[in-house]
């Protein structure tokens, strides 16, 4: 029963994996001639790399990927790309502000997948590797989270204050 409960756990993580990356890869590329694009661009790097991780781990702990989990997953995603903006024929600013949001909900969630992996750690999964990835995902967490706030403002107060450049972005 433990490893059933654990492979749909890990499954709907790799679920929120799928659908994070495809949104982080849409907004970095929408975002790309903005303040935004850079850190995006990175954090769409480092959720493939996550998403790949998970496999590993999955794989290590004899956990089958269930397919039509990705696949509702992704169909989801782009349905939720069509969702109204405000806008007919160009971007809004919700849309930044509200696509900010969910992926910092996505990073969100990773960190407690990493943590809850990590609690259960045994000598199939790497301890330390899991710290580094709870470490990314906390700084995917804060960068976004500032990212979101500029684009709140930008969004309803007109407000340009840069709160986007970090100095390792």
């Amino acid at each position: 029963m433990t490893d059933t409960l654990l492979g749909i756990y890990l499954n709907d993580h790799l679920a929120g994996a799928v659908v994070g990356g495809k949104l982080a890869k849409r907004l970095a590329r929408a975002e790309r001639y903005e303040l935004y694009g850079p850190v995006l661009h990175r954090i769409a790097g480092e959720i493939d790399e996550d998403r790949s991780d998970l496999l590993k781990m999955m794989n290590a702990l004899d956990i089958p990927v269930r397919r039509y989990k990705t696949v509702l997953a992704k169909a989801g995603e782009r349905i939720g790309a069509l969702k109204p903006n405000g806008r007919l024929l160009t971007r809004s600013p919700l849309s930044r502000v509200v696509e900010l949001e969910a992926l910092r909900l996505d990073a969100e969630g990773k960190a407690a997948g990493w943590r809850t992996l990590k609690a259960l750690a045994d000598s199939r999964l790497d301890a330390a590797r899991l710290d580094e990835l709870i470490d990314r995902a906390t700084t995917q967490i804060e960068d976004l989270e500032r990212l979101r706030v500029q684009a709140a403002s930008e969004a309803f107060d007109g407000k340009a204050e840069s709160v986007v450049a970090r100095d390792d972005a």
